[in-house]
């Protein structure tokens, strides 16, 4: 713990300086006023050995006057410069609070201080964990040593959820709410939990804690996730889009997880019929908002990727904000093909293919899933956004940044 120590000392002898360099200088005046004393009783004494000389015959009355000038200029040099102050309440004071300010200051961190927490993050920066399952071994260990740490107990459940121990983080989060409080994004974290323990049993107390949390914030995202997971379990399908709808519109847009959830809710409205192919009366309004698009590889990128290498097949608005307005997700397996991108496809309720005149249509190859950033892409010029005619497609050029 010397990393430790070393600056708090280093910090308690700066304190110390404060109190201990005024004592120092009272101590030198304090010399200096007892000097000063003496000069005047040995001023005193030459003065009345003047006025015993004169009476003596051996000083007239003009010696006497010049050795009490000379007396007197003697006493105001060896005077000059000196200054008189009080130092007992400048001298006592700062001592005892020089002892002091070291014990109480070891003594109150040992009391309130976090010696044992400073150790611990110590150690957890020079051994970084190799896996999963030594990580949740050493937030067990946390907790059990700090069982009043809120964060704590917050990272044992995450983590207990990454190895689909639902029932152990389920009781993680209730002990992270009971320490830290009702925080809306620990009521999610409980509910989801309490949810997948219980094999996707919605409940009141489910109800009770989503209400909670997203009371006290509309934008608890896992609270919303999990509301649609239940609705689309439970078939509410049209709930289950309207909350998944509102937790796209507060995802960052680079979010990973947005296309899962946008594919979830085209999955949802198929099941309530707005997947389905419309109605005559209905078919041309729809044409206008739908374009069909061939997806095909070059023979040079072909000889390139694999198989299960992820593809994203967008629209985007030609003049507006640079996100998707529809996508689709698919794999190089499933090339060539040809799909079809209207509003279903739409990553955000307020973003939809009809409502941009022109758009650009591009394919992107990433073998990392990132549908921002890949290796091989192909994209078309201008196309309106009613147009009839199938759009081809073909990756065939090096894709070197994000777009």
């Amino acid at each position: 713990m010397i990393d430790f120590w070393l600056p708090a000392g280093l910090l308690l002898l700066t304190a110390l300086a404060f109190l201990l360099i005024p004592v120092l200088r009272i101590r030198k005046q304090q010399a200096e006023e007892d000097r000063t004393a003496l000069n005047v009783t040995l001023y005193q004494e030459r003065l009345q050995e003047l006025e015993t000389q004169r009476q003596a015959g051996v000083l007239d009355d003009a010696q006497l006057e010049a050795g009490r000038a000379e007396a007197a200029r003697e006493l105001l040099d060896d005077t000059e410069g000196v200054q008189r102050r009080s130092s007992i309440l400048g001298g006592r004071i700062p001592l005892v609070s020089a002892l002091l300010v070291p014990v109480l200051g070891v003594a109150l961190y040992l009391h309130w201080g976090a010696l044992d927490q400073v150790e611990q993050t110590r150690q957890l920066a020079a051994q970084q964990p190799q896996s999963i399952e030594e990580m949740t071994a050493r937030l067990e260990q946390t907790v059990k040593d700090q069982p009043q740490s809120a964060e704590a107990w917050y990272f044992l459940g995450r983590t207990y959820m990454a190895q689909e121990r639902a029932n152990d983080a389920a009781k993680a989060f209730e002990q992270a709410v009971n320490l830290a409080g009702r925080a809306p994004e620990l009521l999610g974290q409980w509910a989801q939990a309490l949810y997948f323990a219980r094999d996707k049993q919605w409940s009141d107390e489910l109800q009770a804690l989503t209400d909670e949390a997203l009371k006290a914030d509309p934008e608890e995202v896992t609270s919303l996730g999990l509301l649609g997971i239940a609705a689309y379990e439970s078939q509410r399908y049209a709930d289950a889009v309207r909350y998944w709808e509102r937790l796209v519109a507060v995802l960052p847009e680079q979010d990973p997880s947005r296309m899962a959830i946008a594919s979830g809710i085209e999955r949802a409205r198929q099941q309530i019929g707005e997947g389905e192919a419309p109605s005559a009366a209905a078919e041309p309004a729809a044409k206008v908002h739908a374009l069909e698009v061939s997806v095909s590889l070059s023979p040079e990128v072909q000889a390139q990727v694999q198989p299960d290498d992820a593809v994203f097949v967008f629209a985007r608005a030609l003049s507006g904000p640079p996100m998707p307005l529809a996508v689709k997700r698919l794999k190089v397996a499933d090339l060539p093909i040809q799909v079809s991108l209207s509003d279903v496809d739409a990553m955000m309720p307020e973003l939809k293919l009809s409502r941009f005149d022109q758009v650009q249509l591009v394919a992107r190859v990433s073998r990392e899933g990132n549908a921002t950033r890949g290796e091989w892409i192909g994209q078309s010029g201008p196309v309106a956004n009613n147009a009839r005619d199938t759009q081809a497609l073909l990756i065939d050029s090096r894709d070197g940044h994000a777009q």
